[in-house]
């Protein structure tokens, strides 16, 4: 069953100059169109979609999506490739909690030393030092 861009982008929850944008770029080849000119989208299509959002949703980028779906055409061939690429962004992600977990700490020392009712702010003060 095919479906019009506004319900595809409905259904999905995305506009519809995404997912023109996604075929721009390729992240999606191109739709067919109706007689009127107007997109449609197929069930593979929007397949392609949901593993996009997918992707995006754990943290891949738009270019390495595009590379899992390279990987996705031959999965017979594909499985060490996407191994690696996972443990790369699983490993990327780690860092940016440790990363999160520093800036976290270090906001917290700058509530516990200010009470927001003194004419000096200690927040401040201390981002000035550094």
């Amino acid at each position: 069953m095919e479906q019009l861009i506004g319900k595809t982008a409905e259904v999905l929850g995305l506009s519809a100059d995404t997912l023109r944008y996604y075929e721009k770029i390729g992240l999606v080849p191109r739709v067919g169109k109706n007689q009127s000119g107007r997109r449609t989208y197929s069930e593979k299509d929007v397949a392609r979609l949901k593993f996009v959002q997918h992707a995006q949703g754990i943290g891949f980028s738009l270019a390495e999506i595009g590379q899992l779906l390279k990987l996705r055409e031959n999965p017979l061939k594909s499985s060490k490739a996407t191994r690696t690429m996972a443990q790369r962004k699983c490993e990327d992600i780690q860092k940016q909690i440790s990363t999160l977990k520093t800036m976290e700490a270090e906001l917290t020392l700058l509530l516990n030393l200010c009470f927001g009712n003194s004419d000096n702010c200690p927040i401040l003060d201390r981002l000035d030092s550094r």
